[in-house]
């Protein structure tokens, strides 16, 4: 016999868990607050409080009452964000996180609240914020730009992509048009 199913909407949405080291309910806030004012169905759910001291073989990771799991969502994406040990987990380039800016203002404000207190700028719209987590603050028109049906421009886009760090989209466009000024059609 199964185990009965959620009956929820939202039984077959995906979920991702972030692993902490005690700050869940901070970094949850964290993110909260980055993306609150620019993406609706933003803010932090429950927080649930260990029921027990949670002490695999012998190391206490939390003690009963503190915060075990903080429920997130940001821009209608569900996150869970967990404590789960008392040794950092390292995060890796191999998850990040993209966030889809519509305009300049977006990736500017995206950038600077993503590495507040303690986030690194990496590389080609990438930023690690400070608590090891991998995001690609990215300019939805980057997509269109390299997708064009001019390879040349293409190519351009994606050499003065390679060589930002925080997209500027005027420098995008500004490489999509041809040695003349004018736009690639």
């Amino acid at each position: 016999m199964s185990a009965p199913r959620p009956t929820t909407a939202t039984a077959h949405q995906l979920v991702t868990c972030l692993w902490f080291t005690g700050q869940a309910e901070e970094a949850a806030r964290f993110y909260v607050e980055a993306f609150a004012g620019y993406r609706p169905d933003t803010h932090v759910g429950a927080v649930h409080r260990s029921n027990i001291d949670v002490a695999p073989q012998g190391e206490t990771v939390l003690e009963r009452g503190e915060v075990l799991t903080v429920d997130f969502t940001l821009d209608g994406q569900r996150f869970v964000a967990l404590n789960g040990s008392t040794e950092p987990v390292p995060y890796t380039d191999a998850v990040s996180f993209q966030v889809l800016c519509a305009n300049q203002q977006e990736i500017d404000h995206f950038w600077t609240a993503l590495t507040a207190g303690g986030g690194q700028e990496v590389a080609c719209g990438w930023v690690t914020d400070r608590y090891g987590v991998r995001w690609q603050v990215v300019p939805q028109v980057l997509f269109e730009l390299l997708a064009g049906e001019d390879q040349d421009a293409a190519a351009r886009v994606q050499s003065a992509m390679m060589g930002m760090t925080k997209f500027s989209i005027e420098g995008l466009m500004d490489a999509a048009k041809d040695a003349y000024g004018a736009e690639e059609e």
